[in-house]
């Protein structure tokens, strides 16, 4: 199979090719990327949901105890991305990402025999170090380095497994659990990251390519000096980096509130639970379109304009409270959306500011993603009313989503014209 290529006027960063980014190594590469995805997505974080119960029977803790392991994985995982990203533009993503599988294989197996609330903290605090080390955002600098005019392609095929990772895993463990229970369903998971995904970071990632000088992106210009610094202290960056935490907050907020606010929308029961689960394979078909028009689509307008879909289904929602209709139009644009938002995210950091940087770029960002994945569910419920239900919520997120959209597009121009006088 040989290696997908982009238009030269869709590229914005090029750098020699690498032997790790030759046809069949690419091919082999990505796809084992994307299962280690599956796993590591669906063992550590979908898993919680289901261990949430039987864990509080085993260990007599509440929900609000339960619930702060999880919080506590997130800010552990927002706390080490930076140092994450900076190790994998260092070309030592093979000790990180194996690091990493062995973290969260180790963590599981740990999780089987805790007897408290102290070693139940302890493990979700390694699982977010294991997450920090192996999910999209390392991942995706990694595919970033070895294919500088290609990434975007393989960041949309990684993001295919990726996001079957609950598709396969909550129906998994929820198996595990009810056949055996709550620790043999840790110590199996643990084993399928020990098992699978060490071997497949340490054998893929072998022979990573050295830092090496590149092209300089459209942000560069923007920045003097164009070194890491000055690129953290530039105004691209920073409407980039607000671009994807406001726009994480709003897709954060929705997933704990969406049955009932559809419910509220007028929808039948059976279609209020429905939907929601219909807005996986949404995603799914929304990064197909990607994939499938990424040789015939300009990806500046891709970018531009996909993110737009998410506040459009928040405005259709709002703007027709208590119809059915409405609910219906607001799962298709926001399925769509999302998926391509995932993409558009992962991806505009390399092209407008620096693949070179681009770990240390996204790691910069893994504290305030985290605080908002953490925070904005409770902000809309906090906003929610027996009067109003969820309109103000509604508001808050369309008013977000919005501002994020906006910020990407002043991003994107400044970049752009930055880019200019070196064409």
């Amino acid at each position: 199979m040989r290696a997908n290529h982009l238009s030269d006027r869709t590229v914005l960063n090029t750098a020699p090719t690498t032997p790790a980014a030759q046809p069949v190594a690419a091919q082999a590469l990505v796809l084992g990327l994307s299962l280690a995805q599956l796993v590591s997505w669906g063992s550590a974080l979908y898993s919680f949901a289901l261990f949430v119960a039987p864990v509080e029977a085993a260990l007599g803790a509440t929900r609000a105890q339960t619930s702060l392991a999880y919080s506590l994985a997130l800010l552990v995982e927002g706390l080490a991305a930076f140092a994450v990203g900076r190790w994998i533009d260092a070309g030592r993503e093979r000790v990180v990402m194996t690091g990493g599988s062995l973290l969260l294989g180790l963590a599981l197996l740990a999780q089987g025999w805790v007897t408290g609330l102290a070693g139940f903290y302890a493990v979700w605090a390694l699982l977010g170090l294991g997450m920090a080390a192996t999910l999209y955002a390392p991942v995706f600098a990694v595919v970033t380095r070895r294919f500088p005019t290609t990434f975007r392609r393989a960041i949309i095929t990684l993001t295919f497994l990726g996001g079957l990772a609950s598709t396969v895993f909550i129906p998994l463990t929820d198996w595990l659990i009810r056949h055996w229970d709550w620790r043999v369903a840790s110590w199996v998971l643990g084993a399928l990251n020990l098992g699978l995904c060490v071997p497949l970071h340490a054998g893929l990632l072998r022979g990573a390519p050295r830092p090496a000088r590149r092209a300089p992106s459209p942000g560069d210009a923007a920045a003097p000096g164009g070194g890491l610094s000055a690129q953290l202290r530039g105004p691209v960056f920073w409407r980039l980096g607000a671009f994807i935490v406001l726009l994480m907050a709003v897709v954060a907020a929705l997933p704990p509130h969406l049955v009932s606010l559809l419910r509220e929308s007028g929808l039948p029961p059976a279609w209020a639970v429905a939907l929601p689960a219909g807005i996986g394979v949404l995603q799914v078909l929304g990064r197909l379109a990607l994939y499938l028009g990424e040789r015939r689509l300009d990806v500046h307008a891709t970018n531009r304009w996909a993110p737009l879909l998410i506040p459009l289904a928040l405005a259709v929602l709002l703007a027709g409270s208590g119809h059915g209709w409405a609910a219906l139009l607001f799962t298709l644009l926001y399925g769509l959306g999302n998926g391509m938002l995932t993409i558009v995210k992962g991806t505009v950091l390399a092209q407008y500011v620096s693949a070179a940087h681009v770990g240390a770029l996204n790691g910069a960002l893994g504290l305030p993603l985290a605080l908002v994945r953490a925070t904005a569910p409770l902000g809309v419920g906090l906003l929610w009313s027996p009067r109003w239900g969820y309109a103000w919520g509604l508001a808050l997120l369309l008013a977000l989503a919005a501002l994020g959209v906006a910020m990407l597009w002043g991003a994107q121009r400044r970049a752009l014209a930055g880019a200019a006088p070196a064409a």
